[in-house]
């Protein structure tokens, strides 16, 4: 019978936890931009480090905060810079 109590305990303590953090996750959701995410795609994503940040996706969070899409030295002769002013300018449209 220690058992079946046991069982049914941890598996009422699993469910109460499981419905916890599904509630927490809801409500401390992070909303992230989705034109940073298109910045991420159309930089190189080796990580160089050459724009003065730690890694593209720290580039492209810059550059949607404001800063010049012209400072990935590795992406400058595969047109980086076009596609990302391309994106900064459809963003501004509102498409």
């Amino acid at each position: 019978m220690v058992v079946v109590y046991s069982a049914v305990l941890l598996g009422g303590l699993g469910f109460a936890f499981g419905l916890f953090l599904s509630y927490v996750s809801e409500k401390f959701k992070v909303e992230e931009d989705p034109t940073v995410k298109l910045i991420l795609e159309a930089l190189p994503g080796i990580n160089c480090g050459a724009c003065g940040y730690p890694g593209c996706e720290g580039y492209a969070k810059a550059i949607v905060k404001g800063d010049k899409p012209d400072k990935c030295l590795p992406g400058k002769k595969s047109g980086v810079e076009e596609r990302i002013k391309e994106i900064l300018s459809q963003r501004a449209n509102g498409n």
